[in-house]
């Protein structure tokens, strides 16, 4: 990260204080502190499922085939994995040291204050608009990303039900920061990309975890971030990408490379999918109409999304299953209970499923609880 000398030092000290807090946060998590009783059984794989890896590749196994047999060791391979994934979808602009933003409009709602604002996410392109929301108080609050199509809908001011996380979670003590975003987002173009949309989404994502650490009655050390959908796929990257946020929660975005699923769609040229130059028709891919981009690279190279999940170690997540993310994803997730096994922690990787894409009052909820135990001292 750079910092540039006409910056205020007050600035530079809350940074540090914010970095320092964050390492506190690791020191203190305790692995055995046991998540509560009304969510404790989706910590663990049904019987059907249990030490069930699937076909994936171990993500304890380096490029040259040997294991990680210890911590250190997967220190040595989180870096390897994270400089796959990177290489392949293109490397992160410079992390925005100060993001700006703007506060356009405040209201009151219950015991929240709403605030309308413009945040600054990628650099030299105009702020995009946000709600960032604060409960009664003087914190520091633990607090969420939340993202989606819109910021709206984050704040219950959408049109779909039941995607309210900034919301609901503000309510419940949690500053809340809502974004939306455009999926065809390139950087600098989608003639020109420097990298593939999903992962500037998870650029993003990281400067708005900077925005909010930034706050005086923000507790740095306790930020997490969640979407569901689009979001999911926005939120899932972001947290594995971006080793700041100490939780994450996904819901049904397709948390594993899926082709006979239309709505697990990474090969779509606003996730994985572009490459310049290259156009393919729209919809699965088949043998008359294959994938391309990184995304085609990924699933050739044997890859897939349990190495990002990996990445979250020893940090916990929460999968809110739903048509695309059925039990059998357990296949993917045991890999990360395996590594996290190894860091000797627990009750780090959990899911919840439901029948239909849509989330439901009662996900929702089970949800809101795993942040207040993931994100509490």
């Amino acid at each position: 990260m750079r910092c540039f000398p006409w910056f205020p030092i007050v600035f530079i000290l809350s940074t540090i204080a914010a970095f320092a807090a964050l390492n506190r946060a690791e020191l203190r998590a305790d692995p055995t502190k046991p998540p509560p009783e009304s969510i404790a059984e989706f910590f663990t794989p049904p019987k059907d499922f249990a030490y069930d890896f699937g076909s994936f590749r171990s993500p304890l196994k380096f490029h040259d085939g040997s294991m990680a047999k210890t911590p250190e060791d997967w220190k040595r391979r989180r870096k390897e994995i994270l400089n796959t994934w990177h290489d392949a979808m293109g490397s992160w602009p410079e992390l925005i040291t100060k993001p700006k933003i703007e506060y356009l409009a405040k209201e009151r709602r219950e015991n929240v204050t709403q605030h309308h604002v413009r945040i600054e996410v990628i650099p030299g392109r105009p702020t995009e608009d946000a709600y960032l929301l604060a409960p009664d108080g003087k914190g520091p609050f633990p607090a969420v990303v939340v993202v989606f199509y819109d910021a709206k809908t984050g704040i219950g001011l959408g049109k779909a039900p039941n995607r309210d996380y900034a919301w609901q979670l503000a309510k419940r003590g949690f500053v809340a920061l809502s974004l939306g975003s455009n999926p065809e987002t390139y950087l600098p173009s989608k003639q020109n990309p420097q990298l593939q949309a999903l992962s500037l989404h998870a650029y993003e994502a990281a400067n708005c975890w900077t925005l909010l650490a930034s706050l005086p009655y923000v507790d740095a050390a306790q930020i997490g971030i969640v979407g569901h959908s689009y979001g999911g796929k926005w939120a899932m990257f972001a947290a594995c990408l971006f080793d700041r946020f100490a939780a994450g929660a996904w819901s049904d975005p397709g948390i594993v490379f899926d082709e006979t699923r239309s709505n697990v769609n990474y090969w779509d040229p606003w996730y994985l999918g572009l490459e310049p130059g290259k156009e393919r028709k729209r919809g699965q891919p088949t043998k008359e109409n294959p994938s391309i981009g990184p995304y085609r690279k990924l699933v050739d190279a044997g890859r897939d999304l349990h190495e990002l999940h990996a990445l979250m170690a020893p940090r916990p997540f929460w999968v809110s299953g739903g048509a695309e993310d059925p039990a059998m994803r357990w296949k993917a997730l045991n890999h990360s209970v395996a590594v996290n096994d190894l860091l000797g922690v627990k009750h780090r990787v959990a899911m919840t499923n439901r029948p239909k894409h849509e989330p439901t009052v009662e996900a929702n909820e089970q949800l809101y609880t795993f942040f207040e135990w993931s994100l509490s001292k």
